[in-house]
């Protein structure tokens, strides 16, 4: 779900807790969790409803100005069209944040670490990429994904998803351009050489 930055205050002091969306089919689910921003928050309904539905009440929760701004912000629907009606909370900041920070790793969070990238590396189609991948980023840290992709001999979608996994176990960050290791990654890898 995406959301301007004007309304990252809102839904962290839980005064913005609905969002209305356009898909084409549901980007969300109910009960499912998602990062924003360095927030987690939590869809606790989504479900389509007629445009027409739309009242003052959900568009002060969704942090428009008034109802006429959140339909033109729509596309300004007919009442009959269906829009996603998305309620959610805030569950807290990025677990992920503070899982990357951990950097003083002890032998059995070593251990769990090595299983899970075992268990990666099992299950990809290809060659072993995990090792590689954070070896990678360490030694280029800030390089553009597609140079990195060559490097390892994927297709940069391919490699980008393989980042995501390492960045869900907090080893790596995503820069502006590029990746670097967090200090839990930089744990790792050392204690993995």
């Amino acid at each position: 779900m995406l959301f301007t930055a004007d309304a990252w205050p809102g839904i962290a002091d839980g005064s913005i807790t609905v969002t209305f969306r356009t898909w084409q089919r549901a980007q969300a689910k109910t009960g499912g969790k998602y990062r924003v921003a360095g927030m987690l928050i939590e869809a606790v309904d989504v479900r389509q409803i007629p445009a027409g539905e739309i009242d003052d009440d959900d568009s002060a929760r969704s942090g428009a100005a008034d109802l006429p701004s959140l339909l033109a912000r729509l596309g300004n629907p007919g009442a009959d069209t269906l829009v996603w009606r998305v309620e959610f909370r805030y569950v807290g900041a990025d677990d992920r944040l503070e899982r990357r920070a951990q950097d003083a790793l002890t032998p059995d969070e070593i251990d769990d670490l090595r299983a899970r990238l075992d268990r990666m590396d099992h299950r990809a189609s290809g060659k072993p990429w995990t090792r590689g991948t954070l070896a990678l980023i360490a030694k280029y840290p800030g390089v553009v994904s597609t140079a990195l992709a060559r490097r390892a001999g994927y297709e940069r979608k391919d490699f980008k998803v393989n980042v995501r996994k390492l960045k869900e176990l907090g080893l790596t960050e995503s820069l502006d351009v590029g990746y670097r290791l967090s200090p839990r990654g930089e744990a790792l890898l050392r204690a993995l050489q």
